[in-house]
């Protein structure tokens, strides 16, 4: 099946209703429908095209591709898709100084770790009651916001986002630190400050899984070949020898 059917059976194309539009959008809008705005998929096959290149390639050296999206719609793909392929995600509220202020962030995963430790060894069951259950929720509470980036490990290399309006927060501290983003950007958003602009639809489930199935695809296959390659090379070494 072509990329552009396979598209438009996920509903890529429809955009919002055009009261809502973002006049920046107006290059990849091909028409109106009842009201709502019509996304060209002849502009957005190419672009999408690349995205899923670009982020392959990333993931072929090792990178680390950074799945954000904290909307309803998207939580529960983004949490499936990202653990798939191995790559950290953020699927609830996005913080701030999530990347800007890694350094404090990497203390919570810390804390998280350390209370995860403990709950495992029995130290939970030497506490009260009271603590046991205080440090129950703030193993919840870490897990919920810092639990898809635990294993992390550092900075991103790439960011993938579902919905640029959503996530603008994300999108501000990547810039800062030169952090490209791949994003999905509807017709009521802005594709200023994004490296990569898919222009899709952001706000059904399938649209969604359909974009995030494609990358974490590129990111599994490009993990295969490099991993492939190597043991290529170390074969040849070992002949040389």
């Amino acid at each position: 099946m072509s990329l552009m059917k396979e598209m438009l059976q996920a509903g890529v194309h429809y955009g919002h209703q055009k009261r809502f539009w973002n006049p920046k959008m107006s290059e990849f809008i091909f028409g109106i429908n009842h009201g709502i705005h019509i996304i060209n998929l002849e502009k957005t096959v190419p672009l999408f095209q690349d995205a899923v290149n670009f982020v392959g390639k990333a993931a072929s050296k090792n990178g680390k591709i950074l799945f954000v999206g904290t909307k309803r719609q998207a939580q529960e793909v983004i949490a499936e898709e990202a653990s798939r392929c191995g790559m950290p995600y953020v699927n609830h509220r996005w913080l701030g100084g999530m990347l800007t202020n890694y350094k404090t962030i990497r203390q919570s995963i810390k804390r998280l770790r350390d209370l995860e430790k403990m709950q495992e060894d029995g130290t939970f069951e030497r506490m009260t009651k009271k603590e046991a259950l205080q440090n129950s929720r703030e193993i919840e509470k870490l897990e919920k916001a810092l639990g898809g980036i635990k294993e992390m490990g550092g900075l991103p290399d790439v960011l993938v986002i579902i919905d640029s309006k959503e996530e603008h927060i994300a999108i501000e501290e990547a810039k800062r630190l030169g952090i490209p983003v791949v994003a999905v950007v509807d017709s009521n958003s802005s594709p200023d400050d994004i490296d990569y602009v898919i222009p899709g639809n952001d706000d059904a489930v399938k649209a969604i899984r359909f974009y995030l199935s494609k990358f974490a695809d590129a990111i599994i296959d490009a993990k295969q070949a490099s991993h492939i390659a190597e043991e290529k090379t170390a074969d040849v070494s070992e002949e040389e020898a």
